[in-house]
């Protein structure tokens, strides 16, 4: 995904955790948690925060969405 300048869009909590160990400065990663992570259940979130943090995307960051908040880290993770 980094060497593309693709972002990464996961479920799964182990990306953030792999971004910290290594001080990395890409790629960016959207992480739900959420536990509804159908597709018809996911997209108007996943557009939101497209739309709410795409210059953040674009710098690199990792985004932490639930149903209640979001929260943005600039990476590389300190």
């Amino acid at each position: 995904a980094q060497k593309n300048g693709y972002w990464v869009i996961t479920n799964d909590l182990d990306f953030g955790a792999i971004l910290a160990a290594t001080n990395a400065q890409g790629p960016s990663v959207i992480q739900f948690r959420i536990q509804n992570v159908s597709p018809s259940y996911l997209k108007p979130i996943l557009l939101s925060t497209l739309e709410k943090y795409k210059n953040y995307l674009e710098s690199g960051a990792l985004i932490s969405v639930d149903e209640r908040r979001s929260r943005v880290r600039i990476l590389p993770l300190k």
